[in-house]
């Protein structure tokens, strides 16, 4: 991290409300004070949807990456707007050295405003061609502003494109931090991502075969984006998150975003690859282990994961680990996955 953000992040002023101004903003999806920043260095700026800031460099060179970092797609999930809040607030004020051409979206602003979740479902199950029983929700017609505006970002965009969905989890985990990475990212575009999330100290990534309707896949299926979900800790209540436990990965979201040389990966994040899904159908699912179960916990071969009517989820591997276990979502919606380790 730079001392610039650094500084921003550690003494930070308290406005209105207890919030710092900076993080009252962002949650708000008030871009007016960055944007004027960021135009008058010279940079075109736009706010093409409710939430989204577009900072693009004029007449830049077809090297020039192109990078969309996202947080609040769960309203809930506040850890990741303080760290993007601080970090785009001395960006702005030091705004020659942005390197990148950005795209910052605040998702579900409506449930960020509200301290929840959601509104009506999971936003980050709404990128999807059909969305059946979700088409009504508040959050089909948010996902398809974000789905316009990533495409215009991205359709203008030269060949180095990333999509860094910040979230938290719902669960304590074995791995605090950790990563999904959709399988389909090209292989050089794939390791490089890899090397970052490593940089910021990323403990685990999952290499997804296929989408959940989650955003970050959409972006990696439909625009070429090195893009992962990550995962940064637990939820918690917006202005009351330890922002030291963000520090590896706010300083190389800096570093990404500047065009810092990289720094060292303090340790090699270890890989899973997704073994099974586990897919609630029916009002009769029941997962076969208490909500107290951690991100990763390991199950024995032949143990029952989940029962649904008739059908029961057992373990197909000599070891598979749970991941985002959550009985209470919607029927059709993907209840938990589980992963065996790679490397």
């Amino acid at each position: 991290m730079t001392q610039a953000v650094t500084q921003v992040v550690t003494q930070v002023v308290v406005g209105a409300g207890g919030l710092p101004p900076a993080v009252q903003a962002l949650a708000q999806a008030d871009f007016s004070g960055v944007a004027q920043l960021f135009a008058n260095a010279g940079f075109t700026v736009a706010l093409p949807a409710p939430g989204m800031l577009q900072v693009v460099k004029p007449q830049a060179d077809a090297g020039r990456a192109s990078v969309a970092v996202s947080v609040g797609v769960h309203g809930d999930e506040t850890g990741p707007i303080e760290v993007l809040a601080h970090l785009l607030d001395a960006l702005s004020r030091d705004a020659s050295t942005l390197a990148v051409d950005l795209l910052v979206c605040v998702g579900n602003v409506d449930a960020i405003r509200a301290g929840k979740r959601f509104i009506d479902a999971d936003l980050n199950r709404m990128f999807r061609p059909v969305r059946g029983s979700l088409a009504q929700a508040a959050e089909s017609a948010r996902a398809d502003e974000m789905i316009a505006a990533t495409a215009a970002f991205f359709d203008a965009a030269g060949p180095v494109r990333w999509h860094l969905d910040l979230h938290t989890a719902i669960r304590p985990s074995v791995y605090p931090t950790f990563a999904i990475v959709p399988d389909l990212v090209a292989d050089d575009a794939k390791a490089q991502l890899i090397d970052w999330l490593g940089q910021a100290a990323i403990g685990a990534i999952i290499m997804n075969p296929q989408s959940a309707g989650t955003y970050s896949y959409y972006s990696a299926e439909h625009f070429g984006a090195a893009a992962s979900t990550v995962e940064l800790g637990r939820v918690g209540t917006l202005g009351q998150n330890d922002l030291s436990l963000f520090d590896d990965v706010s300083r190389a979201l800096d570093g990404l975003l500047r065009g810092l040389p990289a720094q060292p990966v303090k340790a090699q994040p270890h890989v899973f690859k997704v073994a099974q899904e586990i897919i609630k159908h029916s009002d009769e699912f029941r997962m076969a282990f208490d909500r107290s179960t951690q991100n990763f916990t390991s199950l024995p071969q032949h143990a029952v994961i989940a029962s649904d009517g008739d059908h029961v989820y057992t373990v197909q591997h000599a070891e598979e680990l749970v991941v985002f276990p959550n009985p209470d979502v919607r029927v059709g919606l993907r209840a938990g996955l589980m992963v065996v380790r790679t490397s």
